[in-house]
C-alpha cells in the first residue's frame, strides 16, 4: 500500500512536468513501473535499465496490483556509462535512479554529458527528513535485538534534497521546479493510509520539506563564450592634434629701403 501511494504521487508529478518539455530524444533510467514519458510528445523515447535493476516493493514487475503499466525495456545500460554521444538527449528521467546507483555523482555527471544545452533532467528520490525515513532508521537500529522488517526496501542510499541541489549547481544545472509529497505517516495498511489522507494538504502547507519523497526538474545551462582581444585593440584610436604656429613677424609687412 505505501508503494502504490508513492507511485501514484510520483506518476502524477511526472505527467504534469514532462508534458510541455519539447525536443526529439528522451530517456528514462530505471523503475519501469513509473512511466515517466507517457505524456511527453518527443518522437524518440527509450527505457534503459541496469544489469542489477531494482524493482523492489514500490511496484515491481511481480506486483499484480500495480496500476501503472510498464514500458518495454529498450536498452540495458548503467547510469554511470550511458551509450549516447555527448549533447544528444533533450530529456532524462531519473526515478530513484541516483539513490540506487553505485556512484550517484558520476551518474549525474553522465546525465550532464548526454544532455543538450537547455535540456532537462527529472529526478525523484526519498527524503531522509521524513517520517518514513525515521521509521526506517529506527528499525535498522533495533533490528539486531528486536528483529522486525524494514519499512522501505533495503537498497540504495538516501540523498537529501539540499545535497542533490548542490551537486546540480556544481554541474551547471538550474533547478526549475521542486516539490515534496507523501506526508502520511509510515503505516503499512491501505485502510490506515486512507484514514490519514487529511495529512497531505496540511503537510504541504505547514511542513513542506518533511514529505516522504521529493520531485524536481533541472535545466542544463551553458553560458556563451566571448573572445576578448588585447586591451590596446579595444581602446579608441588616438588622433594627432594640430599644433598652432605663431609668427612674430608679418611676412606681408612693409619693407624698409635704404
Amino acid at each position: 500500500a505505501p508503494g502504490r501511494y508513492l507511485l501514484a504521487w510520483e506518476q502524477a508529478c511526472m505527467d504534469e512536468a514532462v508534458a510541455d518539455i519539447f525536443g526529439y530524444h528522451a530517456v528514462q533510467l530505471g523503475m519501469p513501473r513509473i512511466d515517466g514519458l507517457r505524456t511527453n510528445r518527443m518522437p524518440h523515447q527509450w527505457l534503459a535499465l541496469g544489469a542489477d535493476a531494482w524493482l523492489g516493493e514500490f511496484g515491481g514487475a511481480d506486483n499484480p496490483d500495480s496500476s501503472v503499466a510498464p514500458r518495454a525495456v529498450a536498452l540495458w545500460a548503467e547510469p554511470v556509462a550511458l551509450p549516447f554521444p555527448s549533447a544528444s538527449l533533450d530529456l532524462v528521467v531519473l526515478p530513484h535512479t541516483l539513490e540506487l546507483s553505485e556512484d550517484p555523482h558520476m551518474a549525474l555527471r553522465e546525465v550532464e554529458r548526454v544532455l543538450v544545452p537547455e535540456g532537462r533532467v527529472v529526478i525523484t528520490g526519498l527524503n531522509p527528513l521524513s517520517l518514513w525515513a525515521l521509521r526506517q532508521m529506527r528499525v535498522r537500529l533495533c533490528q539486531r535485538w528486536m528483529g522486525g522488517s524494514l519499512y522501505l526496501p533495503d537498497a540504495g542510499e538516501f540523498i537529501g534534497f539540499g545535497r542533490l541541489r548542490d551537486w546540480l549547481r556544481l554541474l551547471s544545472f538550474e533547478v526549475e521546479s521542486a516539490q515534496f509529497g507523501c506526508y502520511r505517516p509510515a503505516v503499512r495498511s491501505a485502510e490506515w493510509l486512507e484514514r490519514f489522507a487529511w495529512v497531505d494538504p496540511l503537510g504541504a502547507k505547514w511542513w513542506p520539506i518533511f514529505g516522504a519523497a521529493y520531485f524536481l526538474v533541472a535545466v542544463k545551462r551553458v553560458h556563451g563564450m566571448r573572445l576578448l582581444g588585447p586591451a590596446w585593440r579595444s581602446g579608441k584610436a588616438r588622433v594627432a592634434a594640430t599644433v598652432p604656429v605663431v609668427r612674430r613677424t608679418d611676412p606681408a609687412g612693409p619693407v624698409r629701403r635704404r
